[in-house]
């Protein structure tokens, strides 16, 4: 009788390690078209959880993969790396998370957990740093992100979500907002007092507004055009608006700014924007153009100044910024979409013609009809 209830629990077992059937939109080729894909999550293992997925924003990122932008690209591909949901299975060592809880997934899944970057709680500088999307996890399988029903991920690469947070609202969060928290943090751009430039009001920028004014500080916007100006001051709470196009503005903001974070995604001259810095001010990049920028080093050399860059944040920088964001009633400025318009707006993205993150709705718009 044992020998066979033995047999039966292994069975059981495998049985409960198969993998999950999953459904989303893929791009299969440098289109960047997006379809219908069905495909497989692993099973939730001792230490995942796995979420039923309610929305995912869609970032510039997901645009630059999807169309191989970067030569990156590993057809099909299932974007979206700013997901929020809640917890359907937990493996049986998690201690963080219980089913029903509201937990978002961002730019990562995994890391090598051993080196000097993932001890100090940098995962997101770990040359080993598995991409929810688009990347290939522990078990060589690629990774599939947010485009999509579901999704099973290490506990340690989940973050609790704050009950006072809307929902669709967060879920940029988890990549525009931990991408300028991080370096405004670590940079010490956070100062209350500080005069902090915002270049470009976009899924990135207006979120740096916004947690530049929960810190204390004076903002402005730079931007090329005075489109956003009203925007900017009158709706997202900024000081002041620089246009960049305008040498009289620039001329007279030279050396007034003790930070600038710069969240533009598209080729643009970087050199009159550090003659804006203060003597030892500190310029971060987080946004991404597909071409090289200019440089000339005397930019750098008089005064001092500092040029660096970010790339979203750990997961303790993740879950710290949330709870930042929860406190200070901090969300993102989102245009709800279905699944089935999501190639309408990648389109409108590619143009800027957002305000300022489209966010899909998973849960009511994704079918498998």
């Amino acid at each position: 009788m044992l020998p066979q209830l033995l047999q039966y629990t292994e069975r059981q077992l495998e049985m409960e390690k198969q993998p999950q059937v999953a459904f989303g939109w893929a791009a299969r080729d440098a289109s960047g078209v997006l379809a219908p894909f069905s495909f497989s999550r692993r099973a939730t293992g001792d230490d995942d959880v796995t979420l039923k997925i309610l929305y995912c924003g869609i970032c510039h990122t997901d645009l630059h993969t999807i169309e191989n932008d970067w030569g990156n690209a590993m057809y099909p591909v299932v974007p979206g790396h700013e997901i929020v949901g809640t917890v359907i299975d937990v493996g049986r060592n998690v201690q963080k998370f219980k089913v029903g809880d509201k937990v978002g997934v961002g730019y990562m899944v995994g890391s090598c957990g051993s080196c000097e970057s993932c001890s100090e709680e940098y995962e997101n500088h770990c040359f080993k740093m598995i991409t929810t999307s688009n990347g290939v996890y522990h078990d060589g399988a690629t990774t599939y992100g947010g485009f999509s029903d579901m999704i099973v991920v290490n506990e340690h690469f989940a973050v609790h979500i704050p009950d006072n947070l809307p929902l669709e609202k967060t879920a940029p969060l988890l990549c525009a907002g931990v991408t300028v928290y991080s370096p405004m943090k670590h940079f010490g751009l956070n100062e209350p007092g500080k005069h902090l430039g915002v270049v470009g009001l976009g899924g990135l920028g207006h979120v740096a507004v916004k947690f530049g004014k929960a810190y204390g500080m004076k903002v402005t916007v730079i931007s090329t055009s005075r489109n956003k100006e009203q925007e900017a001051i009158q709706h997202l709470g900024a000081d002041s608006f620089l246009v960049s196009s305008d040498p009289d503005q620039m001329k007279a903001a030279t050396g007034t700014m003790d930070g600038i974070i710069d969240t533009v995604s598209a080729f643009h001259p970087i050199a009159p924007l550090l003659f804006l810095l203060k003597a030892r001010g500190r310029m971060i990049l987080v946004g991404a153009p597909n071409k090289p920028l200019e440089l000339p080093s005397f930019c750098l050399i008089q005064g001092g100044r500092m040029l660096a860059g970010g790339s979203v944040g750990g997961m303790k920088d993740t879950q710290e910024m949330i709870d930042f964001a929860g406190k200070h009633n901090i969300t993102a400025e989102v245009e709800v979409v279905g699944m089935d318009y999501v190639n309408t707006a990648m389109v409108r993205l590619a143009k800027g013609d957002v305000r300022y993150r489209f966010v899909i709705d998973v849960a009511n718009t994704l079918t498998t009809a």
